[in-house]
C-alpha cells in the first residue's frame, strides 16, 4: 500500500525458497518414520512445472511493480498446474 513493493516480491520469493528448503525433506523423513516412503525424485512433469513456475515468478517481479491483472494470472496458471497435477496419472 505504501508503494513498497521490493519488499513485498522478497517476502514473496523468500518465503517459497524456506518452505521449499524446509518442508520437503520434512516430509520425505516423516514418511520413512509414518511407514510410507516417499521419493525425493520428480518426474519430469513435475520438473517442468517447478521450471514453469519459476520463470513467470521471474517475469512478474522482473519490473517491481505489481497490478490486479498480474495477480489475476498468477492465480489462472496455478489453477492450471493443480488441475494438471489432479488429471495427470501416475
Amino acid at each position: 500500500m505504501q508503494n513498497k513493493m521490493d519488499v513485498s516480491f522478497t517476502i514473496c520469493i523468500s518465503s517459497s525458497t524456506q518452505t521449499a528448503l524446509f518442508v520437503a525433506p520434512l516430509l520425505v523423513f516423516l514418511s520413512i518414520l509414518l511407514g510410507h516412503p516417499m521419493s525425493f525424485t520428480f518426474n519430469t512433469f513435475e520438473r517442468i512445472a517447478v521450471g514453469f513456475s519459476a520463470l513467470i515468478a521471474a517475469f512478474i517481479a522482473r519490473d517491481g511493480h505489481c497490478n490486479w491483472l498480474e495477480g489475476l494470472q498468477l492465480l489462472v496458471v496455478y489453477f492450471i498446474l493443480g488441475l494438471a497435477f489432479f488429471f495427470i496419472p501416475k
